[in-house]
């Protein structure tokens, strides 16, 4: 397998954006597991393996266990997340998906119900972001198994 493009050394100035939207987001107050799983469930839907790669190991650098990772595509399934984090991984699905499905009143109601309108835009933007890195790597063909935390 070979990269494409390596866009940040082309264009360095094209990632200031995202990486400022990142800041952003690291600095929001969301809890890290929660970001981690929101960026892994985002990558699996794109089918990104290099985020995948990359977030799946930054999870469990952050304490996510084996399990929590490995259940994430079938989260509806399991008892091992939270409220809040079904909210969001319910969140992010609607959201990578948005052409399919629209979003309903009825599940910007459930994620209201566990985040503050400051958390909702947040994980928004998180959800923005992953989305956004997603593409630059599938693009562009970035290596999975290369990125080391």
């Amino acid at each position: 397998m070979k990269t494409r493009l390596e866009y940040q050394k082309v264009a360095p100035e094209a990632l200031k954006g995202m990486l400022e939207l990142e800041t952003y987001v690291h600095h929001s107050g969301l809890e890290r597991s929660l970001y981690e799983l929101v960026k892994t469930r985002a990558s699996q839907i794109n089918g990104c393996a290099y985020c995948l790669d990359m977030h799946t190991k930054d999870a469990r650098k952050y304490g996510e266990t084996e399990q929590r990772l490995y259940a994430l595509s079938a989260w509806r399934e399991t008892p091992f997340y939270s409220e809040r984090e079904r909210a969001a991984l319910e969140w992010t699905e609607a959201l990578t998906l948005v052409s399919q499905n629209h979003i309903s009143d009825e599940l910007y109601d459930r994620v209201k119900a566990q985040f503050s309108e400051k958390e909702m835009v947040a994980l928004t933007m998180s959800i923005v972001a992953i989305n956004g890195w997603n593409r630059l790597a599938i693009g562009f063909k970035a290596i999975p198994g290369t990125y080391n935390p």
